[in-house]
């Protein structure tokens, strides 16, 4: 069988190492991966996210900022290759670091998106899976949130780029025909997770004895999504047959009260957290929740991971790598 070739941006992340694993388990694609390993956290880490696939015959490497390779850059780079897809990853995340800096969220999160949309029409890639953030609903009161949902309430900079972001390939899917997929992603954890993620961030400040700053008044929620299940959906819209514009939450479709949270790392961890309540940040909204019903019809998309299993899962990695205070 000759498989696909799929460019995959920001693969040296915590999701994009794990979407290149699955693509090359699955052995039906040739994955041509890029990253710029942006300092926002250690490029050391993404570099050891990279090892496992290292190895693979079918997987190849490039560093490369988006930000200013544009289209005919990149078409000379893989001038040789015709991709049936691209899966785009790469961004500046967090929301709170968006607060400070929205022109750099921009500058990366919408010029990027930009370029390898240039590229995916100069050179006829049909399908471009882009990685969405829940927080496009921002404070929208209808939960759970549904594709459907017409007004967006993003409420920071990286949330509103991610907008900005989809909405250009909105535009591009209708003057092009391109397939353009994006994945509204919902508060991933597991292994490898972002060292800024409250998960994460959390098991390093119990493991070192430090208080855990938790904000606002314990009420807060979110959808958690293990990767893998992820990683999922990802492989499932790589299938999807159609074309033009089209949204899907990857979700668990499940909430989980930061107080639960806490108390599942502390039973796995076996260690209690010292807490520091602080007021509300700007910028985070008070809950997320998926509704899955369309990903599970269309991508026949289905959650697997239970929060305790994943939590384990998360806190073996941690302990097995001894990444505490990365």
């Amino acid at each position: 069988m000759t498989r696909k070739n799929i460019l995959v941006t920001g693969a040296a992340g915590f999701i994009g190492s794990h979407v290149v694993e699955h693509l090359l388990s699955s052995g039906e694609y040739e994955v041509y991966a890029a990253d710029n390993f942006d300092p926002f956290y250690d490029p050391g880490v993404k570099i050891a996210n990279l090892k496992p696939a290292g190895s693979d015959p079918y997987y190849h490497f490039t560093e490369l900022d988006l930000r200013v390779t544009t289209a005919p850059i990149l078409s000379k780079l893989y001038e040789n290759i015709r991709f049936d897809s691209i899966i785009h990853l790469a961004a500046r995340a967090g929301v709170r670091p968006s607060l400070d800096n929205p022109v750099l969220y921009f500058d990366v999160n919408v010029k990027s998106t930009l370029h390898l949309l240039e590229f995916a029409k100069l050179n006829r890639i049909p399908r471009f899976l882009f990685a969405s953030s829940s927080s496009v609903y921002g404070k929208n009161p209808n939960l759970p949130w549904k594709e459907s949902d017409a007004e967006l309430q993003p409420i920071s900079p990286y949330a509103a780029s991610k907008v900005s972001a989809e909405q250009l390939g909105k535009v591009y899917a209708h003057l092009y025909g391109m397939h353009f997929i994006s994945l509204r992603l919902f508060t991933v954890y597991g292994p490898r997770q972002r060292p800024d993620l409250a998960i994460h961030r959390f098991y390093n400040l119990i493991r070192s004895n430090q208080p855990v700053v938790l904000y606002g008044d314990g009420s807060s929620k979110r959808d958690y999504t293990y990767v893998n299940d992820i990683c999922s959906g990802f492989l499932a819209a790589l299938k999807l047959e159609g074309g033009g514009f089209e949204i899907f939450n990857l979700g668990n479709n499940r909430q989980i009260e930061l107080p639960d949270l806490i108390r599942t790392l502390e039973k796995y961890m076996h260690e209690a957290a010292m807490i520091d309540w602080q007021p509300e940040q700007p910028g985070d909204v008070s809950q997320t929740y998926a509704d899955i019903t369309k990903s599970a019809e269309r991508l026949r998309y289905k959650p697997e991971t239970d929060f305790e299993e994943g939590i384990r899962e998360f806190v073996a990695w941690k302990e097995q790598t001894q990444l505490v205070g990365i």
